[in-house]
């Protein structure tokens, strides 16, 4: 502070410029912010939610499954039981509830749901007096439908009860609860989701490498063009994305099919017979090959801002001084680019396994991939917490993916450039 307080008196007129300053930054992202929210992040939040709570049966059948919390496990439960099943699934039913909750418990069991519904019509004949009223509820239960006594079926309703359960999570792995409590794998024929994410995996990893192997030649000469032929290359890059997907997605069917373009081409040069035309189209060759054009200008865009910033005249340098040119782009250039390699390869390979409408036209039933069947739980199916916890299965994927990059990116960057032979700075 000095004579007068100038000093102090300027400090904090810049602490308060700052401040008013910050103040403005945040109100003009504040809308984003709010848009992101509501339109991303809530919606995220639900269905993350909805894969581990699942209140319908509990809501619609309190009494009976607090009855077979207490239910040791053993035989059938007792009268109480039965009585306590026919008069909420009889008020289930008027109120139109009870299709929702018997094709609920349908998901634990097979055929379950025509056995509530069923059993819930019988019950109404009895209560509007088209049928005596019975003195024994569980012979009454059991004459609608004899599956009212095998345990089994009880156990199946205590399941569907869970308010908070990990079976979606568990189905999504090919999972499932046995008898006794214990996760066991389900039989090699009912297992789906786990062969389906390791091909969504797997073709992911190749339409990456393929990007990669494609897009880097294609950014390089980019970057390394004149100004005026650079922006003209950049432009041809970009062209698909002025182009409807669906439209050059169904370009893709025409130039695959057997008789396309493409085979007609190979025909006339020799290399296949007329009898022999190689089946591209509706399997999973197709769908890498459309993938990959539809997702090569996300590769070519982060290799090419990287490679712009580096020196051209770097690889120049490294061959006068008695480098062959490979060596100078092993050891010099290549380093240099692995930032725009990760990132573009950590892009085209989420939104390759996320992708639904390509391998949905072009896929067939070997080339779909595991956004498919999230699609079917959401639109027919309508097992919204199997498909949430396939949603979340795919976004822990991605994050872990981010993960890696993220460390890759600070900690073994070092130890990567020097194994390709460069000083880290």
């Amino acid at each position: 502070m000095t004579t007068g307080g100038i000093a102090l008196e300027r400090a904090e007129g810049t602490a308060n410029r700052r401040n008013a300053a910050g103040l403005r930054a945040w109100l003009l992202v504040a809308p984003l912010v709010a848009f992101i929210g509501v339109t991303f992040v809530a919606p995220l939040g639900f269905m993350l939610v909805r894969s581990v709570h699942t209140p319908l049966v509990a809501d619609t059948l309190p009494e009976t499954i607090e009855r077979l919390r207490r239910w040791d496990g053993e035989g059938v439960p007792g009268e109480d039981a039965f009585v306590t099943a026919a008069w909420e699934l009889l008020a289930a039913h008027e109120a139109r509830a009870i299709g929702r909750v018997a094709t609920h418990i349908g998901r634990m069991e097979s055929g379950l749901r025509g056995v509530i519904v069923r059993t819930a019509r019988g019950l109404r004949d009895m209560d509007s007096g088209a049928a005596p009223t019975p003195a024994s509820w569980r012979n009454a239960m059991m004459g609608i439908d004899g599956a009212w006594g095998d345990r089994s079926t009880w156990v199946a309703i205590r399941r569907a009860g869970e308010r908070y359960t990990a079976r979606h999570y568990l189905n999504a792995v090919d999972l499932d609860r046995g008898g006794d409590g214990r996760i066991v794998a389900r039989s090699a024929d009912l297992r789906i989701y786990l062969p389906l994410l390791g091909r969504t995996l797997l073709a992911s990893l190749v339409i990456t490498l393929a990007c990669l192997a494609l897009g880097y030649p294609v950014a390089y000469l980019i970057a390394h063009a004149p100004p005026h032929r650079a922006n003209l290359l950049l432009m041809l890059v970009l062209v698909p994305f002025w182009t409807s997907l669906l439209a050059r997605t169904a370009s893709w069917i025409v130039l695959l099919q057997s008789q396309g373009v493409i085979n007609d081409l190979l025909v006339a040069a020799g290399l296949v017979g007329d009898e022999e035309r190689v089946a591209m189209n509706y399997n999973l060759t197709g769908t890498i090959v459309a993938m990959t054009h539809v997702l090569l200008p996300f590769m070519v865009l982060p290799l090419y801002s990287v490679m712009r910033a580096i020196p051209r005249d770097s690889i120049r340098v490294a061959t006068s001084l008695g480098s062959t040119f490979l060596q100078a782009f092993r050891r010099v250039y290549w380093p240099q680019t692995l930032r725009g390699v990760g990132a573009g390869s950590l892009l085209v390979f989420a939104l390759a396994i996320g992708y639904y409408i390509t391998p949905a036209l072009v896929g067939g039933r070997s080339g779909q991939f595991i956004a498919s069947m999230i699609a079917y739980h959401m639109q027919q199916s309508l097992d919204w917490g199997l498909a949430a916890a396939l949603g979340g299965l795919l976004l822990a994927t991605v994050a872990g993916l981010y993960f890696l990059f993220h460390l890759f990116d600070r900690i073994a960057g070092v130890g990567w450039m020097r194994a390709w032979g460069r000083r880290p700075t």
